[in-house]
């Protein structure tokens, strides 16, 4: 088994304070030893949580040395006092590691409306702050999961220069999955010199190959957030687009980011399928990803793959009413390598070859419009009866 293992001058922790009423873990600190450049992504809704609007301005400044992160409460939709609260969190934090409170992150998960219960996350901060350890990142990766069946740790090392460089991510999200991003929060550590702007774009270009690839339930979060900080520490040199090396250490921080992001893909609330919906022959890379996402989207579609149902129609419809260009009689459709559709109609095919097809745990549908070249992939599952009682 792959050792997950923090990079070089990283410390965290994870503890229950008690917001959650089952008592489970819901505080989470990271920290670096030094301050680490800093990058984030955030979520597109123009409903967006206090995290998210204190988290934008701070990173103005190109750096932090810490992300605060409770979960059970998303200080979504909470006005002047939920901006408050989330200053107060990097204050806090600050205190305890002898820090700016805008080098403190801070990030919020959970449900929306209520307000931060502050006496219990002032405490919580005091206790994390004492438990940092090089060793907790399986703990931390728990204290951030919400409705997640298991936590979602990726690590990744390489040498670059013949020096060791190494890129830790950690992601909470089960549902209310849909890019641009999702209620799904992710933290992306590395030790490699990197400035801030380098590594934003780093991290946006990854984001866009996996985050903003995955939907579940098409609903779009208040609180998204990727986060990205490198400290530096592996003391080599500092890598830029220009280094050798870049490409390395991007695509290092891509399969990180992929990796987080297909497991919340599988961890997605009630589902027991994966679903990679290939989209080919549109007229560009956007008008495929916009009749990807319809079929990934649609809920004829999910239940039709939660009941193993190769109902090809649905997919049809799907890309009709999405604004892509489409003209039926150029459509091919096929589950795995089993051809449903040929121009648009149903192709000579046994009934209960497309049910074997599409009863993969595993499964992949090829669209292709036949129009032109442009392609997309989008990673989803199904839905069933058991994400309904999750989320009523």
């Amino acid at each position: 088994m792959k050792k997950n293992i923090l990079p070089n001058g990283f410390l965290s922790a994870g503890l229950s304070a008690g917001i959650k009423p089952d008592n489970s873990l819901d505080m989470a600190l990271i920290v670096s030893e030094n301050i680490a450049s800093a990058a984030g992504v955030f979520t597109t809704n123009q409903v967006y949580a206090a995290p998210v609007k204190l988290c934008k301005e701070y990173l103005l400044n190109n750096k932090a040395k810490a992300i605060i992160i409770n979960s059970g409460v998303a200080n979504a939709c909470t006005g002047k006092d939920g901006y408050n609260s989330a200053v107060e969190m990097t204050k806090e934090t600050a205190k305890y590691l002898q820090c700016n409170p805008n080098e403190v992150l801070v990030c919020s998960t959970g449900k929306i409306g209520p307000q931060l219960p502050m006496d219990k996350i002032k405490k919580g901060i005091f206790n994390l702050s004492k438990s940092l350890s090089e060793k907790n990142i399986n703990i931390t990766s728990k204290a951030i999961m919400t409705t997640d069946t298991h936590p979602k740790i990726a690590t990744k090392s390489l040498f670059l220069k013949n020096q060791k460089v190494t890129i830790t991510g950690i992601a909470k999200g089960a549902g209310m999955i849909e890019p641009n991003m999702a209620t799904m929060l992710a933290f992306i550590m590395t030790d490699a010199k990197i400035n801030s702007l380098d590594l934003n774009k780093c991290l946006k270009d990854a984001v866009d190959l996996s985050f903003n690839r995955i939907t579940v339930d098409g609903d779009q979060s208040t609180n998204d957030t990727v986060l990205m900080l490198a400290n530096g520490l592996d003391d080599a040199y500092k890598l830029n687009p220009m280094s050798n090396e870049w490409n390395d250490f991007a695509n290092a921080v891509k399969e990180v980011c992929f990796e987080l992001a297909m497991m919340i893909v599988h961890d997605g609330e009630g589902a027991d399928r994966f679903i990679t919906l290939k989209v080919s022959g549109a007229l560009d890379d956007h008008e495929a990803d916009i009749a990807a996402r319809s079929v990934a989207n649609s809920l004829l579609n999910k239940t039709a793959w939660a009941g193993s149902y190769p109902d090809w129609g649905r997919i049809m419809d799907a890309i009709g009413y999405s604004s892509a260009k489409i003209i039926p009689e150029n459509v091919s459709i096929f589950y795995g390598n089993v051809q449903a559709v040929e121009n648009g109609c149903q192709y000579d095919i046994e009934h209960q070859e497309m049910v074997k097809a599409v009863s993969e745990k595993e499964l992949l549908i090829r669209v292709n419009l036949g129009l032109a070249d442009g392609e997309a992939t989008i990673y989803t599952c199904n839905c069933t009866e058991r994400y309904v009682r999750i989320n009523y």
